[in-house]
C-alpha cells in the first residue's frame, strides 16, 4: 500500500481541488438564480432583496447537489494533472508506486464524500430547499385577490364525489403538498354546471377537508362573499396529493423509505421514490466512476503531449455517464427496466470500463 504521508498528501490535493470546484459551482448557481429572482420579483411588493437573497442561498445547495458528480470529475482531473505537471507522479512511479496506489487516496475520498453527500448533505439541502419553497410561495404564490405573478410550479388536482367535481389549482405547494398557496377552486355539479369559484391565499390539507385562509367565494346567483377562513370538504388524502405534486428530489434521504411505504399503502406507484432512494445509495459508486474516468485520461506524462484531447475525452465520458444515468432513470420510471439496475447499472459499467482502460494503459 501507498505510504501514509504520501497518501495524505494526494488526498489533500484532491480534496482541495474538490472544495474549490464545488464552491465555485455553488457561487455560479447562486448568482444566476439571484439574478432570475430579481427579474421575477420586480413586480412584487413583498420581494425585498434580503428575502430574495435568502431564497437563493437556501436553494443553491440543492441545485449544486446535481453538479456533484462533475465536481468530482473536474477535481480529480485537475489534481492528477497538477501532480503530473509537477512531475510528482513521475517521482512516485520511479519509487515503485503503481497507478492503483496513487489513485487510492482519491478513490477513498470520493467514497467518503459520496456517503456524506447522501446521508448528511442531501437531508440538509432538502430542508433548505423546503424553506426556500415556503418563502417563494409567500412572495410569488399570490392569486388575483392579491397580485398577479408568473409561476413555474403550478399544481393541478381534481376530485370527484357524489355531489360533483372540483378542480383545484395552486400557484405553489410546500410541505409535500400539505400546504397550497394562491389557490383557485372550481366546483361543479354532476351535470357539469358551475357551482362556485373559490379564491384563497392559502389552503392546508387536513382530514377530509381543505382549510382555506383569506377567501373570496363567487357564485353565479349571488354577490361575492368574503371569509377569513373557509372549510371545504374533500376526499383527497395527503398521500394522493403528495404523489401528485411532490418531486422525489424534494424528499430527504431519510424520509424516502416512509414515502415509499405511504405510496404503496395509498395504492400509488412508489417508483419515483424508489428510484431516488437507490440513486442516493449508489452515489458513492457514481463518484468512484468519475474518479476512474479522470484517472483514465489524466495520468499521461505532460512531455509526451496529447493532454488536451484526453481531457476533452474525459469531459465527454463524464457527460455521457450522466446522460446514461438519466436515460436509465427515465426507462425505470416508464417500467421498462428495474429500479436497481437503472440506479446502479450506469455507474457500475463506468467503473468497470475505467478499470479496463487503466489496466490497458498501465499493464499493457
Amino acid at each position: 500500500m501507498i505510504g501514509r504521508t504520501l497518501g495524505i498528501y494526494f488526498a489533500r490535493r484532491f480534496l482541495e481541488a474538490l472544495l474549490l470546484v464545488f464552491v465555485g459551482a455553488i457561487l455560479l448557481v447562486a448568482l444566476v438564480d439571484f439574478v432570475e429572482l430579481l427579474r421575477r420579483g420586480g413586480d412584487s411588493p413583498r420581494a425585498t432583496v434580503t428575502l430574495l437573497a435568502e431564497i437563493t442561498l437556501s436553494r443553491a445547495p440543492a441545485m449544486a447537489e446535481q453538479m456533484m458528480p462533475f465536481a468530482i470529475l473536474f477535481a480529480a482531473m485537475g489534481s492528477f494533472l497538477t501532480l503530473s505537471r509537477r512531475l510528482e507522479l513521475v517521482v512516485a512511479r520511479a519509487a515503485g508506486v503503481s497507478v492503483w496506489q496513487f489513485i487510492f487516496p482519491a478513490v477513498a475520498c470520493s467514497l467518503l464524500v459520496g456517503a456524506l453527500a447522501t446521508t448528511v448533505y442531501n437531508p440538509g439541502a432538502t430542508a433548505l430547499k423546503e424553506h426556500a419553497s415556503k418563502l417563494e410561495a409567500s412572495i410569488f404564490g399570490g392569486r388575483s385577490l392579491f397580485f398577479q405573478t408568473e409561476s413555474t410550479s403550478e399544481v393541478w388536482l381534481r376530485q370527484s364525489s357524489e355531489v360533483g367535481t372540483a378542480i383545484i389549482n395552486a400557484k405553489a405547494a410546500t410541505e409535500l403538498g400539505r400546504q397550497l398557496t394562491g389557490v383557485l377552486i372550481i366546483t361543479m355539479d354532476r351535470a357539469g354546471q358551475l357551482v362556485e369559484r373559490i379564491e384563497a391565499a392559502t389552503a392546508r390539507l387536513q382530514d377530509h377537508a381543505l382549510l382555506l385562509d383569506t377567501v373570496r367565494v363567487f357564485s353565479p346567483t349571488a354577490q361575492p362573499v368574503y371569509y377569513a377562513t373557509y372549510r371545504l370538504a374533500t376526499n383527497l388524502t395527503v398521500d394522493q396529493v403528495r404523489d401528485s405534486v411532490a418531486k422525489a428530489d424534494s424528499v430527504s434521504f431519510w424520509d424516502l423509505p416512509a414515502a415509499i411505504v405511504a405510496a404503496r399503502g395509498a395504492g400509488l406507484s412508489p417508483t419515483r421514490f424508489q428510484l431516488q432512494y437507490q440513486s442516493l445509495i449508489a452515489r458513492p459508486l457514481l463518484f468512484l466512476a468519475m474518479i476512474m474516468i479522470a484517472a483514465s485520461v489524466s495520468l499521461r506524462f505532460f512531455r509526451i503531449g496529447g493532454v488536451a484531447p484526453m481531457i476533452l475525452c474525459g469531459v465527454v465520458a463524464g457527460f455521457l455517464l450522466y446522460v446514461g444515468s438519466q436515460l436509465a432513470e427515465d426507462l425505470a420510471s416508464a417500467g421498462l427496466v428495474g429500479v436497481r439496475p437503472a440506479a446502479w447499472g450506469p455507474a457500475a459499467a463506468a467503473v468497470l470500463l475505467g478499470f479496463m482502460v487503466l489496466l490497458q494503459q498501465e499493464d499493457g
